[in-house]
C-alpha cells in the first residue's frame, strides 16, 4: 500500500487533474480530445504526471515541516497557514507546467483555459489536503480533549481534597470542645472520648475519593453520634434508625456527616433529633430532622458543612443525587438521596 501512495498515486493525481481540465476545455471550445495527435496528448499527459509527482513531493516536505514545528496543534492559525501554502504552491506549479502547454497547443491560450488551469487543480489540492491532514487534526483534537479532561479531573480532585481538608478542622473543633468540658467533670470519661475521637479521626484520614461499604459509614456515624451525645442536653430525644438490609452498598465517605453535625449543632426547642437511613430499589435515602427554638430562623444554606456537602455531591454524584432542606416553625429537616448505578 505504501508503494501505491508513494510511487503510483502522484502520477494518477497529475493525470486526474489534466483530464479534468482537458474535459472542461474541450467542452468550452468544441474540440475533441481523441481528435488530437497521440504524440501531443502523450507529452501533455506525461508533463501532468510529472507535475503530480512534484506536487506530492513539495506537499510532503511542507507537511513534514509543519509537523516538526508543531507536532500536535489543532488551531485555525495553523490550518490557515497550511492552506495559504497550498494555494501558493498550486498556483506556481500549475502556471509553470500546464499554462505553457495550453499556450502552445490547439488554438492558443484562452481565458477559460487560464481559469480551468488555476481553479480545477486548486479544488483537487484542497480535497487532497483535507483527506491527508484529517487524520492528524483528528488525532490533535482527541489529544486536546484528553488533555482538557485530565486538567478538569485534576482540578476536581484538588477541589475534593480541599473540601476534605475543610472537614477536618470543623470536626476537630467540635470534638476538642467536647473533651475540654469533660476534663473538669470526668477525667475517665474524657479519656474514653479521646479514644473514640481518635477512631473517628483515623477514619477521616482515609482516601475520600475511594468508596467504602455503607456499613462502614454507618459505624462511623454511630461513633460520631455517641461522641455528640456526651455534650448534648439530657433533654435530648434521639431516634436513630439504620436499615438492617444495608450492607455492602458502596458510597463515598463522610457525605452524611454534615447533616448529623448540623442536627446536633442547632437542636433546640423541644430537643429532638430523628435520623433514618433506608434503601428502596437503587436509591439510598438519609433523612435528618431536628427541633429548633421557636424564634430561630437559620440560614441553613450557608456554613462550611452544608456548602462542602453540596459541592462534593456535585463532583461525586453528578445527576445522581438530591439534597433538600426545609425549615418549619419549630423544626428543620434535610433529606439526602443517592442513586446507585
Amino acid at each position: 500500500m505504501k508503494i501505491f501512495w508513494k510511487y503510483i498515486f502522484p502520477g494518477l493525481y497529475g493525470l486526474l487533474v489534466y483530464y479534468t481540465i482537458r474535459l472542461l476545455a474541450d467542452s468550452s471550445s468544441g474540440l475533441r480530445f481523441w481528435h488530437r495527435s497521440l504524440g501531443l496528448n502523450t507529452v501533455e499527459a506525461a508533463c501532468s504526471a510529472i507535475m503530480g509527482y512534484a506536487f506530492m513531493w513539495i506537499f510532503d516536505k511542507l507537511f513534514r515541516y509543519f509537523d516538526e514545528k508543531q507536532p500536535v496543534d489543532f488551531s485555525y492559525k495553523r490550518i490557515a497557514s497550511e492552506l495559504g501554502y497550498v494555494f501558493v504552491i498550486n498556483f506556481l506549479i500549475q502556471n509553470l507546467t500546464m499554462l505553457p502547454m495550453a499556450a502552445f497547443t490547439d488554438d492558443g491560450l484562452q481565458w477559460f483555459d487560464a481559469v480551468d488551469i488555476n481553479v480545477i487543480p486548486l479544488l483537487y489540492a484542497l480535497i487532497y489536503y483535507g483527506v491527508r491532514r484529517s487524520h492528524l487534526f483528528l488525532q490533535a483534537y482527541v489529544q486536546n480533549r484528553l488533555q482538557l479532561e485530565k486538567i478538569t479531573n485534576d482540578k476536581l480532585q484538588t477541589e475534593l481534597k480541599f473540601l476534605r481538608a475543610q472537614y477536618h478542622p470543623h470536626f476537630l473543633f467540635n470534638a476538642l470542645n467536647t473533651i475540654y468540658f469533660q476534663m473538669d467533670e470526668d477525667t475517665q470519661a474524657a479519656k474514653k472520648t479521646v479514644e473514640r475521637f481518635s477512631e473517628l479521626l483515623r477514619y477521616q484520614l482515609y482516601d475520600q475519593q475511594q468508596t467504602v461499604s455503607i456499613r462502614t459509614e454507618i459505624q462511623y456515624l454511630q461513633n460520631f453520634i455517641e461522641l455528640q451525645k456526651i455534650r448534648s442536653s439530657q433533654k435530648l430525644q434521639l431516634t436513630v434508625v439504620f436499615d438492617k438490609q444495608l450492607h455492602n452498598e458502596q458510597v463515598y465517605p463522610l457525605l452524611f456527616l454534615p447533616l448529623v453535625e448540623n442536627a446536633f449543632k442547632y437542636v433546640g426547642g423541644s430537643f429532638y433529633i430523628r435520623m433514618q437511613m433506608s434503601r428502596v430499589g437503587n436509591e439510598l435515602s438519609f433523612i435528618v430532622e431536628n427541633a429548633i427554638p421557636d424564634k430561630t430562623r437559620f440560614a441553613r444554606n450557608g456554613g462550611i458543612g452544608l456548602d462542602n456537602l453540596k459541592r462534593r455531591l456535585e463532583l461525586l454524584y453528578p445527576g445522581m443525587h438530591t439534597l433538600t432542606t426545609e425549615t418549619k416553625e419549630d423544626s428543620f429537616s434535610a433529606a439526602l438521596k443517592l442513586t446507585f448505578n
